[in-house]
């Protein structure tokens, strides 16, 4: 084996220093990994998307000025899923997660009620939902997103059904 490092002296240098500065991340990221709730000696917890999807979406429903969650065609599926004896509940319909060993990702799709603060909508729903996916399932909420695709406005769904004029 060739030694390309022979003359200029600094090569064990060289290869020490790099060493140290590969190693503290290595541990950060090993330190990370067993103060997590999710991984102890005596085992790790693996949480499933679903589960993350499903507390997500409740904790964002539980917010005054949150009308539903998802775009039309998911929020159309989702009413004809309810009316379904027996089939899987829309709980998780508008809400798409990334779940790791011990963080979390969210994105929300809402539908506001007309008159409320998007802005503050949006604090409180991210609030609420990192706190509730955190202390349930003791993962780190990284980010959640929201997209606002649609405002809710209540004369929409009072109007009677429109009759035909000619019979």
């Amino acid at each position: 084996m060739v030694n390309t490092t022979a003359g200029t002296g600094t090569g064990a240098a060289e290869t020490a220093a790099e060493k140290a500065a590969v190693t503290p991340a290595a541990d950060k990221v090993r330190a990370v990994a067993t103060n997590s709730a999710l991984v102890s000696d005596q085992g790790t917890t693996t949480i499933a998307d679903t589960v993350v999807q499903k507390i997500a979406g409740l904790a964002a429903r539980e917010v005054r000025g949150v009308h539903n969650l998802g775009g039309g065609a998911s929020r159309a599926f989702g009413a004809f899923r309810d009316r379904i004896p027996g089939a899987s509940s829309s709980v998780g319909q508008g809400v798409t997660v990334e779940v790791g060993e011990t963080q979390t990702a969210v994105d929300l799709e809402l539908v506001v009620e007309y008159g409320v603060s998007i802005a503050d909508l949006a604090r409180a729903v991210r609030r609420n939902v990192i706190t509730a996916i955190e202390q349930m399932t003791g993962l780190e909420v990284v980010e959640v997103n929201i997209n606002v695709n649609d405002v809710f406005i209540e004369e929409d769904e009072e109007q009677p059904p429109t009759r035909d004029r000619v019979q």
